[in-house]
């Protein structure tokens, strides 16, 4: 049983730190939409009606799939890259909230499917043929991946996220908030807060902010309480 547990905890760790390896990369992305975004939206510090035309755009096209990129990169080098951007797209395309967590899953979702492709017809290609195959396998493949992303995983995700967005504003006007770091400090020791952070946290962070200029959502997982209290138990006990 013991080694069961273990076993499943590297498991899960791993796809934690796979998670992760999406979204670090991208930290600056979402640093520069940051600086954006608190300078130019109205209740910025220096509100710009041009500048602010960008806000909306990055977070709802290329933070996704730039996410939906590197996850794919991350499975299946450049091919896995474009196909998981290009599966990314259909999942943004057909949503009205921020798909981070779309992307994190269609990405290499996609790169997978692209990768069992091409390991199938290594060696089966004529010589001279291999560009026109690989572009058009790319393109069936991505097609598929990016109608499927538009049709049935966007739908699955906009209610997922919906109803944690319900969750989270009941836990808000109840003064719960705080009590999230029972989900978030168990996930930070098994490395998915990025998942937790950037695929839950932020997106409704982002329409908080949209809505009324600031949110605590951003905040939460960044919360260093639960952390303390767990250094100060070791020392004492």
């Amino acid at each position: 049983m013991s080694f069961l547990s273990n076993n499943y905890r590297v498991k899960i760790q791993s796809l934690g730190g796979f998670l992760s390896g999406m979204i670090m990369p991208n930290i600056g992305v979402f640093i520069a939409w940051g600086f954006i975004t608190a300078l130019f939206i109205p209740t910025g510090w220096f509100p710009n009606e041009y500048f602010v035309k960008l806000v909306g755009p990055t977070i709802t096209y290329l933070l996704p799939i730039m996410i939906g990129y590197t996850g794919g990169h991350a499975v299946h080098g450049s091919r896995g890259g474009v196909i998981g951007a290009l599966a990314t797209t259909g999942v943004v395309i057909g949503s009205s909230v921020t798909m981070l967590i779309g992307g994190m899953v269609v990405g290499p979702l996609a790169a997978l499917a692209m990768k069992k492709v091409d390991n199938s017809i290594v060696g089966k290609v004529k010589p001279g043929l291999e560009m026109l195959i690989d572009n058009f396998s790319i393109g069936i493949i991505g097609g598929i991946m990016m109608l499927a992303g538009y049709t049935i995983i966007e739908p699955l995700f906009s209610l997922i996220l919906g109803f944690l967005s319900a969750g989270v504003n009941w836990a808000i006007a109840h003064s719960l908030i705080p009590l999230a770091s029972i989900f978030v400090a168990p996930a930070q020791i098994l490395f998915l807060n990025n998942a937790i952070n950037h695929g839950i946290m932020v997106p409704l962070g982002i329409e908080q902010v949209i809505e009324h200029g600031r949110s605590i959502l951003f905040l939460v997982e960044g919360n260093s309480g639960p952390l303390v209290g767990v250094m100060l138990a070791y020392c004492f006990f």
